[in-house]
C-alpha cells in the first residue's frame, strides 16, 4: 500500500510550495507558524513542529487524525495542533488554514484603538476576505490559545491573534488561503500607508450592499459556517 505521501503527492508538493512561499516572504521567521489542510474526513496534513517552514519537505511532513493522533510522519506535528483540531471540529466546512506573521498584517495586533481590519476597504478584501476580528492573547501553544477563538470561528474566516500574528481559514485548499494571506496582507499595507498621511475612507453601506449583489451572482459563500451570517452588510455594519 503507498504511503500517504504518495497517495496525496500532489497536495503534498502544493502544500511544500505555500510553506517555501511563506517563507521567501518573511510571512513566517524562525520556526514560526504553521500550516493544515483536510484531505478526508478524518485525515489532516499539517506542519511539523520546530522546522523553519522554507526547508520543509516531503520527509517532514505530518498526517494526524481529527482527535490528533499521528498516522504517518517521522518529526511531531506542530504544538498549535489543538488550536486546529479546535478549527476543524467547530467548522467541518473549512478546507485549510494557514497561521502566519506577516509584517503589515501583524502589525494590527499590536495596534492600540480601532481594529481597522473590521472595516470594508477594498471590493476584493471585502468579499473575499471579511472582517478580521481581534481574538484576545493567549500563551501560545496552548488549549487557552486555541479555546480563545471560539466565540468568533463560526462567524468569521479570518482572525488577528492579539499581540501575535494572522489565522486564515478557507473552503478551499491550501494555495488559496494563500492567496486570501497575500490579499489581507496587501489591504493591511495600504491600510498603514493611508493612517501614516491622512485619514481612512472606507466603503459605504451602499457599496456593501452591491457587494453583496455580487456575491449572489456570483454564488460565493459568505464567511463564518453556513447559515450563521445574511449578508456583508450586516457583518461590516451590525445594528
Amino acid at each position: 500500500m503507498p504511503s500517504l505521501v504518495q497517495r496525496y503527492a500532489r497536495e503534498v508538493e502544493q502544500f511544500i510550495t505555500v510553506c517555501h512561499t511563506l517563507a521567501e516572504r518573511l510571512y513566517v521567521t524562525g520556526h514560526g507558524g504553521n500550516l493544515a489542510w483536510r484531505l478526508d474526513e478524518d485525515l489532516i496534513l499539517i506542519t511539523p513542529t520546530q522546522v523553519n517552514k522554507g526547508d520543509v519537505t516531503p520527509d517532514k511532513v505530518v498526517f494526524v487524525t481529527m482527535q490528533g493522533e499521528t498516522i504517518e510522519g517521522s518529526y511531531r506535528p506542530t504544538g498549535e495542533t489543538p488550536m486546529y483540531l479546535n478549527f476543524f471540529r467547530e467548522r467541518p466546512d473549512i478546507v485549510s488554514v494557514i497561521h502566519c506573521h506577516p509584517p503589515k498584517t501583524g502589525a494590527f495586533a499590536i495596534l492600540e484603538g480601532e481594529n481597522w481590519l473590521m472595516r470594508p476597504m477594498y471590493p476584493e478584501t471585502t468579499t473575499e476576505v471579511g472582517p478580521v476580528p481581534l481574538v484576545p492573547y493567549g500563551e501560545p501553544l496552548t488549549q487557552r490559545l486555541a479555546d480563545n477563538f471560539l466565540p468568533y470561528l463560526r462567524k468569521y474566516n479570518a482572525f488577528l491573534m492579539e499581540n501575535h500574528g494572522l489565522v486564515i481559514m478557507t473552503r478551499q485548499g491550501i494555495d488559496w488561503t494563500l492567496m486570501m494571506t497575500e490579499l489581507l496582507e496587501q489591504t493591511s499595507d495600504s491600510l498603514l500607508a493611508a493612517l501614516a498621511v491622512g485619514g481612512i475612507k472606507e466603503l459605504s453601506v451602499e457599496d456593501v450592499r452591491n457587494l453583496d449583489n455580487i456575491l449572489k451572482t456570483r454564488d460565493l459563500p459568505l464567511f463564518g459556517a453556513p447559515g450563521v451570517n445574511t449578508s456583508l452588510v450586516d457583518l461590516y455594519f451590525p445594528e
